[in-house]
């Protein structure tokens, strides 16, 4: 990140646009593509019976055994979510095919390690069987997340304890115009999300029953709090950054921090960061903002593409077996990395309308795609041209297994107006 030459202990109103200043320049940072990166969230699911609740010490011997006793290969981060799922975090990979191999094998190892203590993931991005509960981490920030999260809607609490998916990361891309430029990937980011949407779908039930949506888990993202989940401006021809700084001054504050760090943590519903500095010591916070609270608030922006110095893809449900998450990965990295691909991808989603009024993800293409995922004509179409776009740019990047596992998922979906969330109502309906 930029370094500041002076650092206001406390902000006053005039530093509203050093706050702006600061949310731009860390956003997105600009150069030749060259790393990607994967985030997996899996559920936990006890090999006995997938419907007991996680047992917090449990797992939390599982998962210190795995750090303690066999270090993860790649050094990918291994962390824990509210509700007992686990997520892996990459390291940044100079190739696709090193992020792949490197990932696969720090899955082993978690795989084995959970394993010995009776436990299993699970790729599914709602849990189709268990009610959300905040299985672990009672800290000040998910007790203050829970707590807004519920002045909007009971959602919530499934997005805390109940979500899984996979998060891909790629470049922000060059500062010059072009295919590989910023401003082009932010705006296909966007404009790709309802078709990654509806191709990974792949959370059709919740609490034992189908929902009506093939991803519960956007339907879920779409009921609650807008001002941190509806997607930054992404209009052709804007600057990202001017959008994103705006973005966030103008989000509501998640919480106010304790002293230190320390809890209890004050929650101020309504009251943005904006009129946090605006109000000063006056204000329902009760002291100014510093530039550390608003470093911590960007943390808590959760919009379906996050600008975190490189573009972070947020929208696709955790996926079905060891490697299903490889797929939409691959086909991702290929999109954005590959000129004739991205070339392919842009004339793809520009034959889809995107209607006026709400932002993402609670526009009527992406909650079409979340509840019809590839049923819906136009999607479908240009899902498929999205896939045979980056099968033929995985066979360029000599990647043929990866060319391969992309091929068979749209054989065995896209081609036939699937998703993965259909295999699991046909199995709920045999049962």
């Amino acid at each position: 990140m930029p370094q500041r030459t002076t650092t206001p202990t406390t902000l006053s109103p005039a530093d509203a646009e050093e706050c702006a200043r600061y949310a731009s320049e860390t956003c997105l940072r600009t150069g030749p593509p060259r790393l990607v990166g994967v985030e997996l969230e899996w559920l936990v699911q006890d090999v006995r019976d997938r419907a007991f609740p996680v047992d917090e010490s449990r797992l939390s011997a599982a998962l210190q055994s795995v750090s303690t006793s066999s270090r993860l290969p790649l050094g990918s981060a291994l962390s824990r979510e509210p509700g007992g799922q686990v997520e892996l975090s990459s390291l940044p990979a100079p190739s696709l095919a090193r992020c792949v191999a490197d990932v696969r094998e720090d899955l082993r190892v978690l795989r084995d390690g959970l394993s010995a203590y009776g436990y299993t993931l699970a790729g599914l991005g709602i849990d189709p069987w268990r009610q959300p509960q905040r299985a672990m981490l009672h800290l000040p920030r998910y007790q203050a997340m829970e707590r807004l999260f519920d002045s909007f809607s009971p959602a919530g609490r499934f997005m805390m304890g109940a979500s899984a998916s996979v998060q891909v990361s790629v470049d922000a891309g060059t500062a010059e115009p072009g295919p590989l430029g910023h401003r082009r990937r932010w705006l296909l980011a966007h404009l790709l999300g309802p078709v990654l949407v509806a191709s990974f779908a792949n959370s059709p039930m919740a609490a034992g029953r189908p929902t009506g949506w093939r991803s519960t888990r956007q339907a879920v993202w779409a009921r609650l709090d807008p001002s941190r989940t509806l997607a930054a401006a992404a209009a052709p021809g804007t600057e990202p950054r001017t959008g994103w700084a705006r973005y966030a001054l103008d989000a509501a504050v998640m919480c106010v921090r304790g002293a230190d760090g320390n809890g209890p943590w004050s929650l101020l519903p309504g009251m943005t960061f904006r009129q946090w500095i605006e109000g000063g010591a006056d204000s329902a916070a009760g002291r100014p903002p510093t530039l550390d609270d608003f470093a911590y608030h960007l943390g808590t922006m959760f919009p379906p593409v996050r600008p975190q110095g490189y573009l972070e893809l947020r929208m696709m449900d955790a996926q079905p077996g060891a490697d299903g998450w490889v797929v939409p990965l691959a086909l991702t990295a290929a999109l954005f990395d590959d000129v004739q691909a991205t070339h392919a991808a842009e004339d793809a989603v520009r034959q889809l309308t995107v209607p006026q009024g709400p932002l993402a993800p609670r526009n009527a293409l992406w909650l079409r795609a979340a509840r019809h995922g590839l049923t819906d004509p136009p999607l479908q179409r240009a899902a498929l041209a999205c896939f045979t776009a980056a099968v033929a740019a995985l066979s360029r990047m000599g990647l043929p297994d990866l060319q391969a596992a992309v091929a068979e998922f749209a054989d065995r979906y896209v081609a036939r107006a699937r998703c993965p969330a259909d295999d699991l109502l046909v199995a709920a309906a045999a049962r």
